[in-house]
């Protein structure tokens, strides 16, 4: 049998060696890849860190100082809690005006949860239920307050209470009413995802055994619900603590503002201090406590329950 050309036996040669460098290439490019895709991004990290120094250390200097046993804002005189509660007079708990805003500030928290997770709760379920015209409308209303600038809705409000409804007072009826326009989207939004998420099934399996929507409600979706609404109660009272915009137009006397407002106009004022620091420290560990214990609280809630449902479920009702 005839050996075949020489030309021919170097080309299959070449092609086995040819076959054989793209498959040693094909080896080696995904590992230079993966090293180019996951090489540590060192500057991106020591923006991050540079941000958060410089965010947090101002806050930690405050604080620090809060617990000051002196007066001085620059020099440190030993720790001590006389400004929080051992000074007879300028402590938080001894000067009325201070602690009067803590009260203030806690009093409008939990006015405005009790009310507006209530009635976004009840929003959310009629929205959903609601099929037409009106539910598209009313599912932008639900989203209002992240559409308009809460200045605008402050001074706006303020104008419904003194001229159209002058029986409202400034204070803490109008505070907590004006809280309640603004947060109420909180709940709605996030009940509604709940629901988008859970379906319909499990309602309709109730009331094929002989359960009424009541009931269904009752037992089936209302425990369905209570991670979303635990959740909206945490996001409503945090949020009223930090709130400065509405209650600063809407107080009317030194008793109705709360804490945010009362730290503004004294640090404005060249009022600030020690105890105006430790004024500050409550209201963020106010901030932070509550944070802590609604996280923890809707993790324990919806173990089991992980994955993108409910980002995809607020997506499609916001329509992004």
């Amino acid at each position: 049998m005839r050996s075949p050309p020489r030309a021919e036996r170097a080309g299959a040669g070449s092609g086995a060696s040819t076959s054989h460098g793209s498959s040693t290439m094909r080896r080696a490019l995904p590992g230079r890849r993966r090293g180019r895709e996951f090489r540590h991004p060192f500057v991106l990290e020591g923006l991050t860190w540079l941000y958060l120094a410089w965010s947090i250390l101002p806050i930690g200097i405050a604080v620090l100082f809060s617990f000051n046993a002196g007066k001085s804002q620059s020099a440190w005189q030993g720790f001590s809690l006389r400004w929080y509660v051992h000074d007879p007079l300028n402590s938080v708990w001894h000067d009325p005006t201070l602690h009067a805003a803590v009260f203030q500030t806690v009093r409008l928290a939990g006015f405005a949860t009790l009310i507006t997770v209530p009635l976004g709760v009840a929003f959310a379920i009629g929205i959903d239920r609601w099929r037409g015209r009106p539910s598209s409308a009313l599912n932008f209303t639900m989203i209002f307050s992240f559409v308009i600038p809460e200045l605008l809705l402050a001074v706006a409000l303020f104008f419904v209470f003194t001229q159209l409804f002058s029986f409202v007072k400034l204070g803490t009826v109008a505070e907590v009413l004006a809280l309640v326009v603004w947060n109420l989207s909180w709940p709605a939004i996030i009940v509604r995802a709940r629901l988008v998420t859970i379906g319909r099934s499990l309602e309709e399996a109730a009331a094929d055994l002989g359960a009424s929507r009541l009931e269904a409600l009752r037992r089936v979706l209302v425990p369905m619900l209570l991670p979303a609404i635990f959740a909206s109660a945490v996001l409503v009272f945090a949020g009223v603590i930090d709130d400065f915009v509405i209650v600063a137009n809407l107080s009317s006397t030194a008793g109705t503002q709360p804490m945010s407002v009362l730290i503004y106009n004294q640090s404005r004022g060249g009022l600030g201090g020690p105890a105006l620091n430790a004024l500050a420290t409550i209201m963020l560990a106010f901030s932070l406590v509550v944070a802590f214990a609604g996280y923890v609280g809707y993790r324990f809630m919806t173990r089991g329950e992980r994955g993108s449902g409910t980002r995809d479920a607020i997506a499609n009702i916001t329509g992004m």
